[in-house]
This record gives structure tokens, C-alpha cells and sequence, in this order.
């Protein structure tokens, strides 16, 4: 609580170091803050499917288990689609580099053409130095897979609670209460966000690795299960998971290939970023550019790949923060990111099947 007695100068300056301390204390506590983050995602990711159980009879506790283990069932098979892909890879390695070699001996002739003979006199481009990078950086595999277990148990717990937390909630301030209403209307936009991105992500990663399945290019899967993670990253991160199938289908194709690539990505981001996103959601998730880079600079600062991946809905659940407060809700007007929490639709109007209040 702010003392009525200050300044304005001084409440600016309280405020200012309030908030540095809060950033601070993030950062030093990023893997705490990321893997219940993470699982809060996550959970609100599964209400849906809890929900739609729970309508067909299922228990709170049985329904959770089945959602448990699908999303088991889903990790282990893209694991498996992602080690048998890279496995591939590391087996052609050595084709891999003589097509290295082939493809900048081509451009050695070309660029000598052009009257620069020793830009590329020696091709001495090794693929290997670049895998045992990879390779070396899979030592923290062992403390990856160790969070990715605590966001499971975390996740599961957090799903179990949440009926009873909402109950809590209605009995404490009333069902029809404005808090409880507040905080439903909360969850369900995030949900709603979480879910139509991961469906679009889905489709995305799907349509891509297809493509590059057909066109033959080597680790299609891996690259489409690629191109579904960083699809969370705004902007920068279906370009990131295009460079491995791009370079592919050079050293594969050459430049009819990587043209090819090319194309592909442009028309996937043309149409399933928009017609499908548009066709998926009730609502506009449109945000000032600015604030979109913004929150995947910070966030991905504070925590690292989980900030960058999830940045969006960090952000979500922040700006409705401040829209909840009276007294904070100005910042959302001063960014121009008010509209986006203007009354939702009901039940029943077209898209309103993304809906998942608790």
C-alpha cells in the first residue's frame, strides 16, 4: 500500500524500484518461475478437454488421468518421430558433406565467372563441427527432460485442483459475483489464445513437414515438429524453424529446391496465419508489433527458450491483470491493447467452441 502522503515524484520512483526488485527477483528465480508458468500454460491448455470429460461423466480424477495419458502418448511418439528423424540425419552425414562440397564448388564456379576466382577456392565447410556442437549441448538433454517431468507433475496437480479451486472461489464470493466472473472471463481468454495457437501450430507443422516429405528433403518430421514449437515465437520463429529445411533442400536440390522451400513457407504463413487463424478464433489477438517484439525480448530474457515460447500468453495474463484493475487498467488504453478485452462472444455464436471457463 502506497502512503496517501507522497508525492507524485516519490509514488513514480516507489513504483520504479517495486518493479526492478520484481524483475530481479524473476531473473534469479527464472527455472522456479518458468516451470510453474509452464504448468499453468499447460493446464489451461488441457480445461477444455477436462471440461468436454467431465460432460460425458467422467470424474474429476479420471478425467485428468485420460488427459494425462494422451498427452503421455503425445510426447513419446514425438520424441521418437524427432530421434528416428535426427538419427537419420546423423546417418547421412557424410552424403550430407559431399553435397556440401558439391553445392559450394558450384558457387565457387559461378562466383569465378563473375571475376571473384578465390572467394571460395576451398570449400572447408565441415557439417560435422556443427552436429558435434549440437551433439555436446545435449549434455543438459538429462536436466531438460528433468523440468519437462516436473512440469508434468506440476501440471497434473494443478489440473486436479482446478475444479476445486474454482468451487472455492464461487462459495467464498458468490457464483454470480463480479470476481468470479472477472477471473473466468480471465482464464477463458487465455485458453481460448493457448488453444487456437496450438491448433494452428499443428496445422503448420503438419502441412510443412508434409510438403518436405513429398519434395523428399531429409528430416521432414523433424522440421515440421520444429516448425510447430517455435510457431509460438511471434514472428521470428517460423522463419528460425525454416533455415534447417531450406539448407536441406539446397544441398538436396540445389537452388530449384531451396525456391521451393521458399515458396512453401511464404504461401503456409499466407494462408494458415491468416484464413485458418482468422477461421479458428472468435476474436482478433492483435497486438502492436512493438509490444509483441517487447514481450518476447523480455520474456525470453527473463526465462530463456520457455519466455521466448510463451511469451504471448505470459503477456495475456498480464495486460488482464492490469484490465481487471481499476487503477491499472489505463496502461492497456495507453498501449492500444484495450479492444482486445471487450465483451467476448456467448455460447453458441460461431468460434465459441474454444471457449473453456473453469
Amino acid at each position: 500500500m502506497i502512503p496517501d502522503d507522497m508525492s507524485r515524484i516519490e509514488r513514480a520512483l516507489l513504483i520504479i524500484a517495486l518493479l526492478f526488485i520484481i524483475v530481479i527477483a524473476v531473473k534469479m528465480t527464472a527455472y522456479i518461475v518458468s516451470l510453474f508458468l509452464m504448468s499453468f500454460v499447460i493446464t489451461l491448455l488441457a480445461l477444455p478437454t477436462m471440461n468436454w470429460l467431465k460432460s460425458k461423466g467422467l470424474s474429476d480424477f479420471s478425467s485428468v488421468m485420460v488427459i494425462t495419458l494422451l498427452a503421455c502418448l503425445v510426447v513419446i511418439a514425438f520424441i521418437a518421430l524427432t530421434a528416428l528423424s535426427f538419427h537419420t540425419l546423423i546417418a547421412d552425414l557424410p552424403q550430407y558433406q559431399d553435397d556440401l562440397n558439391m553445392r559450394l564448388g558450384d558457387i565457387t564456379r559461378i562466383l569465378a565467372s563473375a571475376g571473384f576466382p578465390n572467394v571460395l577456392s576451398t570449400p572447408n565447410f565441415n557439417i560435422s563441427d556443427v552436429m558435434n556442437v549440437g551433439i555436446a549441448s545435449a549434455m543438459s538433454l538429462a536436466d531438460g527432460l528433468m523440468f519437462l517431468f516436473f512440469v508434468g507433475v506440476t501440471s497434473f496437480f494443478m489440473l486436479l485442483e482446478a475444479p476445486q479451486l474454482t468451487r472455492r472461489f464461487e462459495r467464498k464470493f458468490g457464483k454470480e459475483s463480479e470476481t468470479v466472473k472477472k477471473l473466468s472471463r480471465m482464464t477463458g481468454y487465455v485458453i481460448d489464445f493457448i488453444v487456437v495457437r496450438t491448433e494452428t501450430n499443428f496445422i503448420h507443422g503438419f502441412l510443412f513437414g508434409g510438403f518436405l516429405g513429398i519434395m523428399g528433403v531429409h528430416g521432414a518430421i523433424l522440421w515440421g515438429v520444429l516448425t510447430f514449437l517455435l510457431g509460438y515465437v511471434p514472428y521470428f520463429g517460423l522463419i528460425v524453424a525454416a533455415v534447417p529445411a531450406l539448407f536441406f533442400a539446397w544441398l538436396q536440390f540445389g537452388i530449384p529446391g531451396a525456391v521451393a522451400v521458399i515458396v512453401a513457407v511464404g504461401f503456409l504463413n499466407l494462408v494458415v496465419e491468416n484464413p485458418v487463424y482468422s477461421f479458428l478464433t472468435a476474436r482478433k489477438f492483435e497486438m502492436p508489433a512493438l509490444i509483441v517484439i517487447l514481450s518476447v525480448i523480455i520474456w525470453g530474457w527473463l526465462l530463456g527458450l520457455v519466455g521466448m515460447l510463451f511469451a504471448i500468453p505470459f503477456t495475456l495474463m498480464l495486460l488482464l491483470t492490469f484490465e481487471l484493475n481499476e487503477d491499472l487498467r489505463w496502461i492497456n488504453v495507453t498501449l492500444g491493447i484495450s479492444h482486445l478485452f471487450e465483451e467476448r462472444l456467448e455460447p453458441g455464436e460461431p468460434g465459441s467452441q474454444h471457449r473453456g471457463e473453469p
